[in-house]
């Protein structure tokens, strides 16, 4: 193997590799899958000179060591945390140089959830169905990182970026969604919608990569008949039968049986990706059908 390559010390909870995703292909089951926070995933791809489509690393929680085996361009970005080149602090948010076989650790988040490691040249393990992410629920792409395991990188294609701010907002204080009522409004009382959009949730800590769950309020149905299954988009708000509801991110199923309230604004859905389990979650109408 050549020695453009990362060599995976320490795993983490959960870190994938993670591009732009798959999209169009949700008549063949496919999710879409991909970074769960897009911007941060393009700011460390532009701070290290990769085109916004490059693959990068997304780290869940407690963040992940890597050794390269030449020396290498990388930068942290998303949610903020401790990061160290052989023990020595490291910038977050820049671009930074570590030497061949040194060991790169990015530490738990300090806020957030979800911290992404950009490395000049990119992830380049093999593409499925024309991208690089790992997708949870399907099983295409590379496996979630394993300790030991070696992963590829491509050549650098530009120069760095040099910034002296990084725009980057922090994990937010209040989880403030907009949502467009239907498809399946009409399967809820009028009480249920009211309460979606005035009472208060939290994010769940049984969220993850495939939905924001929520804890609050039950929203009531009034039509207590099946489903068939149908088409789900990203950002779908559905309500299983407990009904509390669940906003529907990146490695969401395509078809699903419980009914769908609203849909969040995409533009909102990064913001999910950094919301800590409990989380205020606000629900606000937008446009109606």
């Amino acid at each position: 193997m050549t020695d453009r390559a990362l060599a995976v010390v320490r795993a983490g909870v959960l870190t994938t590799v993670q591009d732009r995703g798959r999209p169009g292909h949700a008549h063949l089951g496919v999710p879409r899958s991909g970074a769960l926070d897009t911007p941060a995933a393009a700011l460390v791809n532009r701070l290290v000179g990769n085109p916004p489509e490059a693959a990068v690393l997304e780290t869940t929680l407690n963040g992940c060591a890597v050794r390269p085996r030449s020396a290498v361009t990388v930068a942290v970005g998303g949610a903020p945390c401790a990061v160290t080149v052989d023990g020595r602090p490291a910038p977050w948010g820049a671009p930074v140089r570590v030497p061949g076989g040194a060991l790169l650790e990015l530490g738990p988040a300090r806020s957030g959830v979800r911290s992404y490691l950009g490395v000049a040249g990119g992830i380049t393990v093999e593409p499925v169905l024309g991208s690089r992410s790992t997708d949870l629920l399907s099983g295409l792409g590379p496996p979630p990182l394993a300790d030991g395991a070696v992963l590829p990188l491509g050549r650098p294609a530009g120069p760095c970026a040099r910034v002296d701010t990084v725009p980057q907002p922090g994990p937010p204080a209040e989880l403030v969604l907009r949502v467009t009522p239907g498809p399946r409004d009409d399967w809820f009382t009028a009480d249920a919608f009211r309460t979606l959009v005035t009472r208060g949730y939290r994010v769940s800590a049984a969220s993850n990569r495939i939905g924001l769950r929520t804890q609050g309020p039950a929203l009531e149905r009034v039509r207590t008949g099946e489903l068939p299954s149908e088409g789900m988009v990203l950002g779908a708000v559905q309500v299983p039968p407990d009904g509390r509801p669940v906003v529907f991110l990146a490695d969401h199923p395509t078809t699903g049986g419980y009914p769908v309230i609203a849909v969040v604004r995409a533009a909102d859905l990064s913001a999910a990706a950094q919301a800590t389990p409990g989380t205020p979650v606000r629900f606000t109408v937008v446009s109606r059908r």
